[in-house]
């Protein structure tokens, strides 16, 4: 093959003034995902030809080796090692790169060219010897190399040891730990910087896709256990992902000067509170993207916690700026309003996780107990989701309409957001009445129905011109709802009203002195003897312990006396017995 394949690109080329001053603190930066890809398109790898990709690792290697002039001796081959100590020039990185880059092609090509059990033995010797050198690229980077090429390096060695696991056909596990680190990290990085590095970052991500689909179809049962395992292991990798994204964010505040909400901006002079502004509108586009629909309910309510976090950092700093600013007027307005806007946000991001409580909550609501014997949702508890609903929405438009002069967009939320807590109150008077409703209370969960069914009416009368239809769908749903759960209340109440009288002369005319039950023996009655009042152990019956409420037993009656001889006797005057009242003179004259 003659050299002109083996030319290196321009922007690839090792700026050789770059490593004039040898300093042991210089952190040197390589792209290391870019430098692969670039590397295998434009030497073979676009036509899948790995000889021609391995003779040029091997020809960028002998360039290296005399630029740095770090040979292994002349006419007897002295091998020297790449250390910690000895890195003190980017190209040393780039020298171990290329051979766990030529090792792996190497293996590549074998593989393609069809293998037996020599040969194959062969192609995982080649891959071992990439993982060490992958191994070895990602040691020195985390010491040499900044954040971000520390954790490109990780996820390099990452990918080359599940590469090495899953030609090996023995440790599946591994390899999809290994794998599913590499997407990992790459997910993360894909985030940030260019639209070039995104793309890089989503064909990574594509190449990994197939091996770890089929490493879980070659697990079957032992999915979860691998799922355990990666979780572990992810944690090895947080500190160095949170370094690349704190920098990075730190990266992109220096552009960001202002805030904006709702039609007004306020600047933002503080770093710190830039970059945890950044970290919650980065967060907020994670939530709502294209693919959250896929993201599970604890990982979207794990987001919210972050969005909060940054948040309240981000106040945190604005209130002591606002403690530092003295008696500067124009500054405090500033603060103020940015305090205010950021306390905005908040407040509309903890109204979504609490419609993200409610739809999980109204899901379990639906359904009905199965064989695992899963815990429903009460409507009380919906009750008190309402309640939270209701008390933030209140909270969100007094710290909007706090302002004196609104704009046209504050009007606009402030009416929107009271709407929808009026949409709130209907959704709460109805799982209100439906608590009333399973208590048996029909009178008052007919007067609740009702009531939810007038604020849903009311509400999508003031919404008809509205753009929101999910929002209007959802009343027209709870308005009907409301509508046919009044009419099943005021029929079954009407049915229960007829049978009190059958009930209770059912029950009359079934009491009896006579205990016809079943009888059982009761711990009280049988003290004497050793037998047990428990029951079954494998039964779930009561305990016998006495008999409650205790049994009819016939009582006599106290006798009946009719005196018939009192109207008939005659009882003696008594009239000289009675003591007379003696009067003085004056009483007997006038008599």
């Amino acid at each position: 093959m003659s050299k002109t394949g083996d030319q290196q690109p321009a922007d690839m080329e090792v700026d050789s003034s770059a490593a004039v001053e040898e300093k042991p603190a210089v952190r040197f930066s390589i792209n290391v995902l870019e430098l692969m890809r670039e590397a295998q398109m434009q030497h073979g790898l676009r036509q899948s030809d790995y000889t021609r990709y391995r003779r040029y690792c091997s020809a960028r290697l002998r360039r290296l080796y005399k630029s740095l002039k770090f040979l292994h001796g002349r006419g007897k081959y002295t091998r020297r090692n790449i250390t910690e100590s000895t890195v003190t020039d980017v190209r040393y990185l780039h020298i171990v790169f290329y051979m766990a880059e030529r090792a792996w092609s190497h293996a590549m090509e074998k593989k393609t060219a069809g293998t037996n059990a020599q040969q194959r033995i062969y192609m995982l010797g080649r891959f071992r010897k990439a993982v060490k050198w992958a191994s070895l690229f990602s040691q020195l980077c985390s010491v040499k190399g900044d954040s971000r090429t520390s954790l490109e390096a990780e996820a390099y060695a990452s990918y080359m040891k599940g590469a090495l696991f899953f030609e090996q056909d023995k440790n599946i596990e591994a390899a999809m730990i290994n794998f599913k680190n590499t997407r990992a990290v790459y997910e993360e990085l894909g985030k940030y910087g260019s639209i070039e590095n995104q793309l890089l970052c989503r064909q990574r991500i594509e190449e990994v896709e197939p091996m770890i689909d089929f490493c879980s179809h070659k697990l079957g049962g032992s999915s979860l256990q691998a799922h355990e395992l990666l979780d572990t292991a992810n944690d090895l990798l947080k500190a160095k992902m949170e370094a690349v994204l704190s920098e990075t964010r730190s990266q992109q505040a220096a552009s960001m000067t202002e805030f904006n909400w709702l039609g007004r901006r306020f600047p933002i002079t503080n770093a710190k509170t830039r970059v945890s502004i950044l970290k919650a509108q980065q967060l907020e586009k994670d939530l709502n993207g294209s693919a959250t629909e896929s993201i599970a309910a604890d990982k979207k309510l794990g987001i919210f916690d972050k969005i909060f976090s940054a948040y309240h950092d981000a106040r945190s700093c604005i209130r002591n700026d606002l403690a530092s600013a003295g008696n500067a007027e124009n500054i405090r307005d500033d603060l103020n309003g940015l305090d205010k806007a950021v306390s905005a946000v908040l407040g509309l991001r903890t109204i979504e996780r609490n419609q993200l409580l409610v739809s999980i909550a109204k899901s379990k609501f639906t359904k009905h107990r199965d064989e695992k014997n899963e815990i429903i949702t009460k409507p009380e508890e919906l009750v008190r989701l309402y309640d939270l609903l209701i008390q933030n929405t209140m909270d969100l438009t007094d710290l909007v309409s706090s302002g004196r002069n609104k704009n046209e967009e504050e009007n606009s939320f402030i009416h929107e957001y009271e709407l929808k807590g009026l949409a709130f109150r209907a959704e709460r008077c109805f799982f209100l009445a439906k608590s009333y409703s399973s208590a048996g209370k029909r009178a008052e969960a007919y007067a609740l129905f009702s009531h939810a069914q007038t604020l849903a009416d009311s509400a999508l009368q003031q919404l008809a011109n509205s753009p929101d239809k999910a929002l209007i769908q959802d009343l027209k749903s709870l308005s009907d709802n409301c509508r046919s759960n009044s009419c099943i209340e005021h029929a079954t109440g009407i049915m229960e009203e007829e049978r009190v009288p059958l009930k209770l002369s059912k029950g009359v005319s079934t009491i009896s002195l006579d205990d016809k039950t079943k009888e059982n023996k009761y711990l009280l009655h049988i003290l004497e003897s050793y037998e047990s009042a428990i029951g079954e152990p494998n039964t779930k019956g009561p305990c016998h312990i006495a008999q409650f409420p205790p049994p009819f037993q016939a009582v006599p009656c106290n006798p009946i006396v009719l005196d018939m001889a009192y109207n008939a006797i005659e009882f003696p005057s008594l009239e000289n017995r009675m003591k007379k009242e003696k009067k003085g003179l004056l009483s007997r004259f006038w008599g």
